[in-house]
């Protein structure tokens, strides 16, 4: 693996972030139409659909898949699972900027899951840099008032999108310590990913289950939601893990982790265009603290 940043590795990782902005995006527009564990349930779905040619022998009985069964459950429960859906649940009362820019707080979250459940340590950069995107994320949440942080009460979807990070840094942590038998599914991006789904729609299930039985879950079927599903089933899942895996590839994992920080730029931007949420200053500044905090903490 090499750790050269050419102009096709850029573009390899620039795709994703800009598709994980639109999932964001639209998500936000759908929210009226679909309930957030049915919207998870039917873009994996079909996400499945897509990659089964692909990926198909991943299935098989005699599969590498299926001794693993309990390691994918859990991956599949932090991320298709379980990150997908707490998304599109913050997505109902907060704004796709929020979402993305509190969502950016996820590698503070990786320094306490690693330290506390990996005994890894962390520097003094680190911490400094662990700060700086505390202080991002605390702006975002005061809506660019500090004095709000006193008497803070935040909207659910904040709540959400916080746990929503802290399962992904979880996730982040067990896809670092893979298993030795899963080398065989891990090299190619669509057989692992395949793996995750079978799963995930296992957990997608029972969690739209119970929002239908417990909730007013609704669908109000119209061609633009159609189309919304296509997109965030094949957009910000199938094409943004083919091209980040490809883009890793070619850059390494060290400086491909930058990249991820487009997602709240992007975010703001569609955001603008499309919902009519145009960023505020203590959007910009939230960006600018959360980002310095992770170069910081990225730095040797």
């Amino acid at each position: 693996m090499t750790q050269r940043l050419t102009p096709t590795a850029a573009l390899l990782l620039v795709i994703p972030p800009l598709m994980w902005s639109g999932n964001a995006v639209v998500g936000r527009m759908v929210a009226p139409l679909i309930s957030p564990m049915t919207l998870n349930l039917l873009r994996w779905a079909i996400a499945f659909l897509i990659l089964l040619p692909l990926a198909s022998r991943v299935l098989r009985a005699n599969s590498g898949l299926w001794p693993q069964w309990k390691r994918f459950a859990l991956l599949s429960l932090f991320s298709i699972g379980g990150y997908n859906a707490l998304l599109y649940l913050a997505l109902n009362t907060s704004t796709a900027i929020n979402v993305t820019l509190v969502g950016a707080s996820t590698p503070v979250w990786m320094l306490l899951i690693g330290r506390l459940l990996f005994k890894a340590p962390v520097s003094r950069k680190q911490l400094l840099g662990a700060v700086l995107s505390i202080g991002g994320v605390l702006l975002v949440l005061g809506r660019g008032d500090w004095q709000v942080i006193t008497h803070l009460r935040l909207v659910p979807g904040d709540l959400y999108v916080l746990l929503a990070s802290i399962g992904w840094a979880a996730y982040s942590w067990l896809l670092a310590h893979p298993t030795p038998e899963s080398e065989e599914i891990r090299s190619d991006w669509s057989t692992f990913l395949m793996g995750q789904i079978v799963f995930g729609l296992g957990w997608s299930l029972a969690f739209t289950s119970g929002e239908w039985l417990l909730t007013p879950a609704h669908i109000d079927w119209s061609l633009g939601l159609a189309a919304a599903l296509a997109f965030i089933a094949l957009g910000p899942a199938v094409i943004a893990y083919g091209t980040w895996g490809a883009g890793v590839s070619r850059a390494g994992p060290a400086v491909a982790g930058f990249f991820i920080n487009l997602t709240p730029l992007f975010t703001a931007v569609l955001s603008s265009i499309f919902l009519g949420e145009a960023p505020k200053l203590y959007h910009a500044l939230a960006f600018v603290l959360i980002v310095s905090g992770i170069v910081l903490s990225s730095r040797k």
